[in-house]
């Protein structure tokens, strides 16, 4: 069934919705934590930043810094925020790199789909569909029901500030960038490499396309898109990645942002990508709980936000943790109004 998504890619991009319409920063909560300076300051940076109106920023308590929160924990969290939101807001980003799941789920999968408690009792076992996937709908709340939320880490403020200014950057930018797909040895981390484009060029947006066979990717300087799969992912130091960037490893923690036993995806951030993802629990390696190129090229090349063609990417992302800077949009287009003479 999703094999089809790869090739038409190289051929022509219909766009999934006008560019007008993606997503909009009075459309996006910025959620900090008052027990947190980090958060505080960085939640300030990014309303600045991105111009969201202040009515926009929500202010929690979450003391301790704990990694995860317990389901009725987590309940009280969302309430406190859901209670402070209109239908207007379409989206959330949480400015603080702990708490990043709860229980088995997802950060974020909690939060947009609703805490799954069955998922715990077998975390290989498939997790609630996401009505956004592959979908047009420029408007996730009004019609699904769902915020779509990411997480942008500020325990290190430079850091956060760098991954804010590269998402501004990237707007609008249509750089002359590359995606590099690569099939590894990892035949158990590999369940994805099935929908890997083939290789070619795109001429509008300029994009150079390429699936190959390999362990690593050293001293590219024009990189856009980055999947693989593996537990640790090395030559991270030799790439330049462009701003806008999405990069992922399909492994089993890659989620576990502090401390876990393989690669955390924050080191895709640090190495200058603008969006990452990762589970925070084993979710054996189903396809669909990893985000599919075929429907993120898709949607992220006809203009609309990280956030959006991100979550547009995977099936079922009850254990998956989206991170980054959700605004960054760097194929949407300039909308030009022509006034008649009169």
């Amino acid at each position: 069934m999703l094999r089809s998504w790869a090739l038409p890619i190289l051929l022509c991009l219909a766009s999934s919705q006008a560019a007008s319409d993606a997503l909009k920063p009075a459309q996006i909560a910025v959620v900090t934590n008052l027990d947190s300076p980090a958060s505080i300051e960085i939640g300030d940076y990014y309303l600045k930043a991105r111009d969201i109106p202040g009515q926009n920023l929500i202010k929690v308590r979450i003391p301790g810094n704990p990694r995860t929160l317990t389901p009725e924990a987590f309940a009280l969290l969302k309430h406190e925020i859901d209670r402070q939101l209109d239908a207007s807001i379409q989206a959330v980003v949480f400015v603080w790199t702990t708490p990043w799941s709860v229980g088995c789920n997802s950060l974020t999968g909690a939060y947009s789909l609703g805490y799954q408690a069955a998922l715990c009792s077998n975390t290989c076992s498939p997790s609630k569909p996401n009505p956004y996937f592959n979908s047009s709908s420029a408007k996730p709340y009004t019609d699904f029901g769902i915020r779509l939320s990411m997480l942008l880490p500020a325990d290190n403020p430079a850091l956060a500030k760098q991954l804010i200014d590269r998402g501004v950057a990237s707007d609008l930018s249509w750089p002359k960038g590359s995606a590099y797909f690569l099939v590894t040895s990892d035949a158990h981390r590999n369940s994805r490499a099935a929908f890997f484009p083939h290789s070619g060029q795109l001429l509008s947006p300029p994009l150079s396309i390429t699936t190959m066979q390999a362990e690593v990717l050293e001293d590219k300087q024009d990189v856009m898109f980055y999947f693989t799969g593996g537990i640790h992912i090395s030559g991270l130091d030799t790439l330049t990645f462009l701003p806008g960037a999405i990069a992922d490893h399909l492994t089993s923690s890659g989620g576990e942002l502090h401390g876990g036993p393989q690669m955390s995806s924050l080191r895709w951030l640090e190495a200058g990508a603008t969006g990452s993802y990762g589970s925070v629990s084993e979710p054996c390696n189903h396809w669909q709980k990893f985000p599919n190129p075929g429907p993120l090229l898709q949607h992220y090349l006809a203009g609309e936000t990280l956030i959006e063609a991100y979550w547009k990417s995977v099936a079922w992302p009850g254990q998956g943790l989206f991170i980054g800077e959700p605004l960054a949009s760097p194929y949407r287009q300039l909308q030009f109004r022509v006034r008649p003479f009169r």
